[in-house]
């Protein structure tokens, strides 16, 4: 099954069947919440609100459950932040989510885990959806959208206004509907159990790994080459980091990253001289620029201190322009580096491409770009159907894509010896 191209006038659903349900900023309401849904049946329909864009960090700032039989419930998990009389409820009833690598994290801080999971943006990438945003699966697979305006809000804000909970309500009203079909089409495609285990593999995703040297991210790092200049990148950075956790904003609100780079480009001395680094945004976004002259400002001493701590700092003591790293080179230097890894990495590639076509699904979900360069620029020995099984689930490549992309490996190497280089 796939999405008709078409866009068709879809009935909107305004508001949840029972209604807005109150928000449970209480233990007592808290534990009555969790017996009802104790005492239902069926998978349970969960999603989070965050404040991204506005606080520091991801944590959540409303939860919404849904269970058959018990209804909906929006709880307040800064009034609550200990949620497990919900886990207790659940057990190890299905988790049903949309785009779970979104909320399991800031869940798992509030004490929620799932068992089992049912991820509806997921499984719509495997059955070949065009679009996965959940608006766009509600409207494919039941006839009706959701408004959405409310996505980008600031979720911290109390009281929350009632557009804003009926808004919340709503992405658990329809959500397990849409898993039932969305499951069936899976099984009809023959891609089921590619989903089931890839939804038992993010039962245990804690987020993405800790980067190291995350500060080396900044946007328009590229146009520092200077090894005074990326400390003071990185101190400013640092800087950043510290007023936004003290202050709880999220740093882009402190200081946008073009700012910090015209800073270590610039390394002011005086306040005058500092506030001139807001000159390259005042022609670009005027809330950019805002926030720029606003954080220059109010925090100009801590800034001036950053960069004079790099300037008092000996060559041994800045930060190398580079850090090694055990990822495989870019791709465009594989012809030059080594030709044959190329060749295979161009044949699999190839042979990926018409699968995800034939079968409707993105290219990525058959396997990460950054596993397939590791196991062809650094093969296993022997090169084997063994060996390459193995490497690939110490990747953490799931059954289904291994024997996949197992076969078109051998067939690369056959074109391209692995054991002549």
């Amino acid at each position: 099954m796939t999405a008709d191209d078409s866009q068709p006038d879809y009935p909107v659903l305004t508001a949840p069947a029972a209604g807005i349900p109150d928000v449970v900023t209480d233990e007592r309401t808290l534990q009555r919440a969790a017996d009802a849904i104790a005492a239902a049946d069926g998978p349970v329909a969960l999603d989070a609100e965050r404040a991204a864009g506005y606080r520091y960090g991801g944590r959540a700032y409303l939860v919404q459950l849904r269970r058959e039989g018990a209804g909906t419930f929006l709880i307040d998990p800064i009034a609550l932040p200990d949620l497990t009389p919900l886990q207790d409820a659940i057990g190890d009833a299905e988790w049903v989510l949309h785009a779970a690598t979104q909320d399991l994290p800031c869940l798992a801080e509030v004490g929620l885990h799932p068992h089992t999971l049912f991820d509806t943006e997921l499984g719509s990438r495997l059955a070949g959806l065009p679009r996965v945003g959940l608006a766009a699966v509600v409207e494919h697979y039941l006839g009706i959208t959701l408004a959405k305006e409310h996505s980008a809000v600031d979720w911290s804000t109390r009281p929350l206004p009632e557009p804003w909970l009926t808004y919340a309500a709503l992405d658990v009203e329809v959500l397990v509907d849409v898993r039932d079909r969305l499951r069936a089409d899976l099984q009809e495609q023959g891609k089921l159990d590619w989903a089931l285990q890839d939804f038992a593999a993010l039962t245990s995703f804690a987020g993405p790994p800790q980067r190291t040297d995350p500060w080396r991210r900044t946007s328009g790092m590229h146009r520092i080459k200077d090894k005074r200049a990326i400390a003071m990148v990185r101190e400013l950075w640092l800087t950043r980091d510290a007023i936004a956790q003290e202050t709880d904003t999220a740093p882009g609100r402190i200081l946008p990253d073009a700012t910090i780079v015209e800073l270590a480009n610039r390394a002011p001395r005086d306040v005058a001289a500092l506030r001139h680094a807001a000159d390259p945004l005042r022609g670009t976004a005027r809330s950019r620029a805002r926030i720029a002259e606003r954080g220059l400002t109010r925090y100009a001493d801590r800034w001036l201190d950053a960069i004079a701590r790099v300037g008092s700092m000996r060559q041994e003591q800045l930060p190398p322009a580079t850090v090694p790293s055990d990822a495989p080179p870019p791709q465009r230097a594989w012809s030059d580096r080594n030709p044959k890894a190329a060749a295979r990495l161009g044949f699999v590639r190839d042979g990926l491409t018409v699968f995800a076509e034939q079968h409707q699904v993105p290219l990525e979900n058959l396997l990460t770009p950054d596993t397939l360069r590791r196991v062809l620029w650094t093969p296993p020995e022997p090169f084997n159907d063994k060996t390459i099984r193995h490497q690939l689930a110490s990747l953490g490549a799931r059954p289904w894509q291994i024997d996949i992309v197992t076969p078109l490996l051998l067939e690369a190497a056959a074109v391209a010896p692995v054991t002549d280089e």
